[in-house]
């Protein structure tokens, strides 16, 4: 069984070997995480994560813990690349196992696949990535975290959810996948403060300097400012929709031309 598995996911078939691909570096060797995100750059299965998240009606720390989960596999081993798309629903699968009370359906997961994949071979990917993490499943997720950090800020609700996109935008930067939790959550939240208040506005970082932060933020930035491009499409749309009072679309225009700072 295990065997079986292992084969769903990981090793070269005959038609690669015969073609004589080449392995990129970031997804068939283990501990590079960051380089497998990089492959994957801009966050093309992350993408398809958030879209199912939002089609299934799933939390939000069910879509960190799946990004998670597809890191630590792709850090810790291979895969074919042309299974990406059944690792990410996988790992996703597994997220809600963890995280939500009404589990979706397999069928309608592999409906998410648009037919490149079967129930048995979800349920042989899910098996291989219990097994390779050896049940390491447990994360803490930043979005705790920026609640935790929003209300000893006593954060608005509107900072709040522009804070909310810029952390879920960080899901599809590739260095964002060596940063802390609390790190990220953090930098969206000084962040959100600075871009709806001016420079200068926010309250001090209770946990990290500004120096600190500075290096997290400037991918949020970049993430937001492309908007709708490929693989980033879902979360903008997702957040230009009226019931997140176009968050997105605020957020590109108030980077473009921030707003004065206090005097």
């Amino acid at each position: 069984m295990e065997s079986e598995a292992s084969r769903v996911l990981d090793g070269d078939t005959e038609e690669h070997i015969r073609r004589g691909r080449r392995k990129p570096v970031g997804v068939w060797h283990s501990g590079h995480p960051t380089g497998a995100r990089r492959l994957l750059h801009p966050g093309l299965e992350t993408g398809r994560e958030a879209e199912a998240q939002e089609y299934l009606g799933l939390a939000g720390d069910t879509l960190y813990l799946a990004v998670h989960l597809l890191d630590s596999y792709l850090g810790a081993g291979r895969v074919r690349l042309h299974r990406l798309q059944l690792l990410g629903v996988a790992c996703l699968f597994v997220a809600c196992k963890m995280e939500e009370c009404v589990l979706p359906e397999p069928a309608s997961l592999c409906l998410l696949g648009d037919g490149s994949f079967s129930r048995a071979e979800l349920l042989c990917a899910e098996r291989r990535i219990l097994s390779r993490l050896d049940f390491r499943l447990h994360h803490p997720g930043p979005l705790l975290c920026l609640g935790l950090l929003a209300a000893l800020a006593r954060s608005g609700p509107q900072v709040l959810l522009l804070a909310t996109y810029f952390l879920e935008l960080s899901l599809l930067e590739a260095e964002a996948a060596g940063w802390e939790p609390g790190r990220r959550a953090a930098a969206a939240l000084s962040l959100a403060h600075r871009v709806l208040h001016g420079a200068g506005s926010g309250p001090e970082p209770a946990l990290y300097s500004r120096a600190e932060l500075g290096a997290v933020e400037p991918c949020m930035v970049r993430a937001a400012l492309r908007g709708p491009a490929p693989g980033l499409a879902a979360i903008f749309l997702k957040y230009a929709r009226p019931q997140r009072q176009g968050t997105s679309l605020v957020a590109a225009r108030l980077l473009r031309h921030p707003p004065a700072g206090p005097p």
